[in-house]
């Protein structure tokens, strides 16, 4: 069974200078939930204690009133992600077919729809070559971000995606309780304006998942910058698209985990592999 929790190597710029590091971040996994042999639903999620999940998914979707109901339960590790196989009782799989037409993910899940594990960890459009960015552009991009988030002033509740570019600045700012909305907001907003992605950074309120870095890697910006910690498989998908992900972004800094080259200045990163290692 994949392991919950994986080390990944960085380069670190916190107080004006760069030094390198080692950071525990979580793996991110597709999980297929199917029953009687169809798939109802692909998630993402953490690789432990997947039997729990798979229960009470089960519950609180309505499909069985009791656990009792599940008559046998079977975890499959596939190549890109883990199968939670069930089969329900007759009379319950009889009315799963009618139902499974009516699925509304949770608030965004930005998993809406998929049911196979090929899609959920498809692999993300590859970012060409661009300009490189400073640490102070990258400073001064997330320090615009707070003071525009209109809606989050005012209920301290949802997230926001934006775009900056030097010439700029933050080009557009979108916001919803839902990280995977705002960012396919803000990617319909700079498609409208005609925007030029690689000219500019996306900029995240939110941790990095696998789903964050295909939306960006659509938009075709190289770098992208969250406050919180990106997934160990979103820092693998980063890495295959040629995106640079920098994450912990702070008041005084943050810590980049792939593509190190396209922020100046970060020689000490330059020998790193940017791998995630178990």
């Amino acid at each position: 069974m994949s392991e919950p929790v994986h080390t990944a190597n960085r380069t670190i710029w916190r107080d004006g200078a760069f030094s390198a590091g080692t950071r525990l971040i979580p793996e991110e996994t597709a999980l297929a939930l199917t029953y009687n042999g169809g798939t109802y639903a692909v998630m993402m999620g953490s690789p432990r204690d997947l039997g729990d999940f798979a229960v009470g998914f089960t519950l609180s979707e309505g499909i069985v009133q009791s656990a009792d109901e599940i008559e046998t339960l079977d975890i499959v590790e596939l190549d890109d992600g883990i199968e939670l196989r069930m089969w329900l009782k007759s009379d319950k799989a009889d009315r799963l077919a009618e139902r499974r037409r009516h699925i509304a993910g949770p608030t965004g899940c930005g998993l809406c729809g998929i049911d196979s594990i090929a899609e959920a960890v498809r692999p993300a459009a590859v970012v060409p070559a661009a300009r490189a960015f400073s640490p102070r552009e990258i400073m001064t991009a997330m320090a615009a971000v707070a003071p525009l988030q209109e809606i989050n002033h005012q209920t301290r509740a949802v997230h926001a995606a934006a775009f900056w570019t030097g010439a700029r600045g933050i080009v557009a700012l979108r916001e919803d309780v839902g990280r995977h909305n705002a960012l396919d907001k803000l990617a319909g907003a700079l498609a409208r304006d005609k925007a030029v992605a690689s000219e500019g950074m996306v900029l995240l309120t939110s941790r990095v998942s696998v789903e964050m870095v295909q939306k960006t890697a659509a938009i075709g910006a190289p770098l992208m910058v969250a406050v919180s910690a990106p997934t160990a498989l979103a820092v693998r998908m980063a890495d295959a698209a040629g995106i640079t992900l920098a994450a912990i972004a702070r008041s005084d800094g943050f810590e980049i985990f792939t593509h190190p080259e396209r922020v100046i200045g970060a020689e000490t990163g330059k020998e790193l592999p940017y791998v995630v290692v178990a």
